[in-house]
C-alpha cells in the first residue's frame, strides 16, 4: 500500500510571511520537515505542493534541492494541490504535513501510517489530532486516496484551505481512527507561526542541535524548562474558519 508524504508550503502567511525558509539551526523550516520525513523510513515518496505564486519559486527551489518532488498549483485552494499531488504520484494514501512543523518526530510519521497499513480496508483517516493530545506542532493525518477524492468533489469554502477537515468533520462518511499519547501535552506549542513561535523553536533547537527529536524528548524538555514554554504562551490559534 503506497504512501506519499504531501508537503505545504508556501511563503505567504499573514502573521510570519516568509516562515517555511526561515532559518533555523542552520537550515531552513522546510528542510526540517523534509529531514523527518525520510527518516520515517515509511513513505514511498514525499511531495512539496506549493503554488504558482513567483515568491514560491524559492519554495520550489528548497524542495527540490531536498529530493523532494513538487506539484503547483493554486495558492487558496490547498485541498486542489494535494489532488494535484496524487494525480501526478499516485499512492493509495497521503500522508498530511505541513511546512510550519519543523520538529515532527518520525516515529510519529511511521505509528500513523502503521496503525493505517494494520487495517486498510477499514479506516479512511488516522491522526494525531482527533483527540489532541500532543503539542500542536507535531501534526500528522493520514487520508485515502479515495477519501480525498471525494473530498475534492464535496468540499467548499474553508475545507478547500484546510486539506482534511472536510473528511474528519464527517464521521458519518468516513472511517476515522486517531492516535493519542500518555501523558497528554496538548497545552504546548511548537508550530511556527509567528515571531514568539520563532523565538521558541530557536530556543529549542539550541537545546537540542540539529537533527529531529522524539515528542517525548521534546515535552520533557519544555516541561522541565517553562521558561521556554513562555516564550509563545500567549499566541491564540487561528480559528478554522481563518485559514
Amino acid at each position: 500500500m503506497r504512501v506519499a508524504a504531501v508537503v505545504q508550503a508556501r511563503m505567504g502567511s499573514t502573521r510570519l510571511p516568509g516562515k517555511v525558509l526561515r532559518p533555523l539551526g542552520g537550515r531552513p523550516v522546510l528542510s526540517w520537515v523534509l529531514r523527518a520525513a525520510r527518516e520515517s523510513g515509511c513513505l514511498d515518496r514525499v511531495v512539496v505542493a506549493t503554488s504558482t505564486l513567483p515568491e514560491d519559486d524559492a519554495v520550489a527551489g528548497a524542495a527540490r534541492a531536498e529530493g523532494a518532488e513538487v506539484v503547483r498549483g493554486d495558492a487558496d485552494d490547498v485541498l486542489a494541490r494535494y489532488l494535484l499531488a496524487l494525480e501526478q504520484h499516485p499512492a493509495d494514501a497521503v500522508l498530511r504535513l505541513t511546512s510550519d512543523c519543523p520538529l515532527l518526530d518520525p516515529d510519529l510519521l511511521r505509528a500513523v501510517v502503521a496503525l493505517w497499513r494494520a487495517a486498510p480496508a477499514s479506516c479512511d483517516y488516522v491522526a494525531t489530532t482527533l483527540e489532541r493530545t500532543l503539542p500542536r506542532g507535531l501534526d500528522a493525518e493520514l487520508v485515502t486516496a479515495g477519501a480525498l477524492l471525494r473530498a475534492g468533489r464535496e468540499a467548499e469554502g474553508y475545507h478547500r484551505a484546510h486539506v482534511t477537515s472536510y473528511v474528519w468533520s464527517h464521521p458519518e462518511l468516513f472511517r476515522l481512527s486517531g492516535l493519542v499519547v500518555r501523558p497528554a501535552a496538548a497545552d504546548l506549542r511548537l508550530t511556527l507561526d509567528t515571531p514568539e513561535d520563532a523565538a521558541l523553536l530557536d530556543a529549542v533547537v539550541a537545546a537540542i542541535g540539529d537533527r529531529a527529536p522524539s515528542w517525548r524528548e521534546l515535552v520533557e524538555l519544555m516541561r522541565s524548562r517553562p521558561e521556554l514554554a513562555s516564550l509563545n504562551a500567549t499566541v491564540v490559534q487561528k480559528a478554522l474558519e481563518e485559514g
